[in-house]
């Protein structure tokens, strides 16, 4: 059975784990084979080469954008890759030609890099595809560190092992992402080898333009899709889970064990992904599954995500939301019975490429939810200049999602369990198809609310 298996940053730094859980678990000899792993960098690498996912802090890719010297900064990378590398000496990787591989690397993005950056002073291209360009090259530097590691570590364990670097660093080739692949995998017999597959792909479309820090799971899907396995896996450092086990505690929740991808996409769209929302479509599309599974519980089947999966009884899978949004009512005399109000206003958000999570309407006010990072003063101001009143205030979402919820008093027990807890409703909704049902509370409510529902409703 062939299948692709995507391993996340996190699960990648505890390498030994991956070895024990994941390539070596229950197999030996011809049993190793016919699978490809899709790699991430280890955790914090990409943070440090671009800038931290969840705090924003600088790395080397903002010195460039700021025009500041860079160099420096990039070889105390390489000095921090090395460091890590000696922590995966003792699992068989050959520290000498592992250093010197990554240091080759950083100094040829480093060259490719004075080049950019010497063009980008001239003041005659475009500065947006330059610094695109920067940001490619800067990402593609951890994956291949972290597949370099693992092939090593294989082959000196004995196993067949193939480096399948789609980084395309010495390749002038002007090909598609999906061409890079294809043309990359093209001619390997799966069956006598593990490929490790660099979660980073170089293509003329440029993944980081398009998909930005979600392009390892991009990737691993675009690659399910080219070789069609019988699966694909995602190994994460927790199930996917009814709730947040940090907010109900690990023994109130449990693994979903069955859903279909439009409860993925619903789970993506608050933040809670099992799956970049734009790598999970491809293989749905062709209906490929995915599981979802812990790298430190392998005995566990994990959760089995496909097309058509409709829960036989009906009840809610998850219980998630977020508390890092805002809401955004519009209030206005005018709005009622004009045509095409509503369009004017998506006019305007689409205009500062702010994309909304819910949505409630009355006849005088359009209320919406952003993210709180979208919130921006060029958004605020183009609103009041254009309506009566707006108000804004912090908030928090929290959703009941499954694949099969449409029963007669859900709503109501969902309210009255929120109301015992003391939380008040701001806003709610929930479209007809009935996968996923909203309510908007007070940010500082948000835990309450996620604990109050799980009781009631798990």
């Amino acid at each position: 059975m062939l299948t692709v298996e995507k391993i996340g940053g996190t699960s990648m730094t505890a390498f030994a784990d991956v070895l024990d859980n994941i390539i070596f678990h229950n197999r030996k000899g011809e049993e190793l084979y016919n699978r490809i792993f899709v790699v991430s960098a280890y955790a914090n690498v990409t943070n440090w080469l671009l800038e931290n996912k969840k705090t924003g802090a600088p790395g080397v890719y903002h010195r460039i954008t700021q025009h500041q010297e860079f160099r420096q900064a990039l070889q105390e990378v390489a000095a921090k890759l090395q460091e890590l590398n000696k922590a995966y000496e003792p699992l068989g990787l050959d520290l000498t030609v592992a250093d010197a591989f990554i240091q080759q690397r950083i100094n040829q993005a480093q060259t490719y890099l004075e080049s950019l950056t010497n063009v980008l002073a001239s003041g005659y291209v475009n500065s947006a595809n330059i610094l695109q360009a920067a940001r490619e090259i800067l990402a593609s530097i951890g994956e291949s560190h972290s597949a370099f590691n693992s092939v090593n570590i294989l082959q000196n364990r004995g196993v067949n092992a193939t480096l399948v670097d789609l980084s395309g660093f010495d390749d002038a080739q002007a090909l598609t992402i999906d061409e890079r692949i294809k043309q990359t995998f093209a001619g390997i017999d799966f069956a006598n080898t593990i490929c490790i597959a660099t979660g980073y792909t170089k293509g003329t479309e440029g993944i980081m333009r398009e998909f930005d820090r979600g392009y390892s799971e991009v990737t691993f899907s675009k690659i399910a899709v080219a070789v069609r396995p019988q699966e694909a896996i995602i190994h994460k450092e927790y199930h996917l889970c009814s709730a947040d086990p940090n907010l109900v505690g690990l023994d109130n929740c449990r693994p979903v064990g069955f859903t279909n991808y439009d409860v993925a996409d619903q789970l993506a769209d608050v933040g809670m992904e099992a799956i970049h929302p734009k790598a999970s479509k491809p293989l749905e599309i062709n209906a490929i599954n995915l599981r979802i599974k812990n790298t430190f519980e392998p005995e566990h089947p994990g959760t089995l995500i496909t097309r058509d999966f409709v829960s036989r009884r009906k009840h809610i899978e998850v219980i998630t939301g977020t508390d890092i949004v805002v809401l955004i009512d519009i209030h206005d005399p005018l709005m009622v019975g004009t045509a095409g109000f509503d369009l004017q206003l998506m006019q305007t958000f689409f205009d500062s490429n702010v994309s909304y999570i819910f949505k409630a309407t009355s006849a005088n006010s359009i209320t919406l939810l952003i993210w709180e990072k979208d919130l921006q003063p060029g958004l605020v101001a183009a609103l009041e200049a254009k309506y009566e009143m707006v108000t804004i205030e912090n908030a928090a979402l929290v959703c009941l999602i499954g694949s099969n919820i449409d029963e007669p008093g859900l709503l109501a027990r969902a309210a009255g369990a929120l109301a015992e807890a003391g939380i008040n409703i701001r806003s709610a909704g929930f479209a007809l198809r009935k996968v996923n049902i909203q309510f908007i509370v007070g940010r500082e409510e948000y835990k309450g609310a996620i604990v109050a529902l799980n009781s009631a409703m798990g």
